[in-house]
């Protein structure tokens, strides 16, 4: 099994920044693709951004240009650097990976962390 924790959610006011950092943890395990992804209130769960194990990265149209995510795999940590955030960028930001671990693939979800953007 991986688990995977985020943190640094908070309460920030529009163009601010915050980043956020998803650190995983299990026994004999190895990560391939991750992800941040978020869900706002009333609204479906939607990727944000995906990274994968040599690097290369894909966004949504929406922060493209204002989002940077990375990864450090001898940590086992991923990252997400917000920066001009927007009210629009509130949601419940969740981790996710792909893992293998105990012989088998399996996706894996963190807990979520809160992102509030006031205007």
């Amino acid at each position: 099994q991986v688990q995977l924790v985020e943190s640094g959610g908070d309460l920030v006011q529009a163009g601010g920044s915050l980043r956020l950092s998803c650190a995983a943890s299990g026994t004999t395990f190895s990560l391939s693709v991750m992800g941040w992804y978020r869900q706002a209130p009333g609204k479906q769960r939607e990727a944000v951004a995906v990274i994968t194990s040599g690097g290369t990265t894909n966004y949504t149209d929406s922060v493209n240009g204002r989002f940077t995510i990375s990864r450090d795999n001898a940590k086992n940590t991923m990252y997400l650097q917000m920066n001009s955030l927007k009210p629009e960028d509130t949601a419940v930001y969740y981790c996710n990976a792909v893992g293998f671990s105990s012989g088998r693939w399996g996706l894996y979800w963190g807990q979520g962390t809160q992102v509030t953007v006031s205007s």
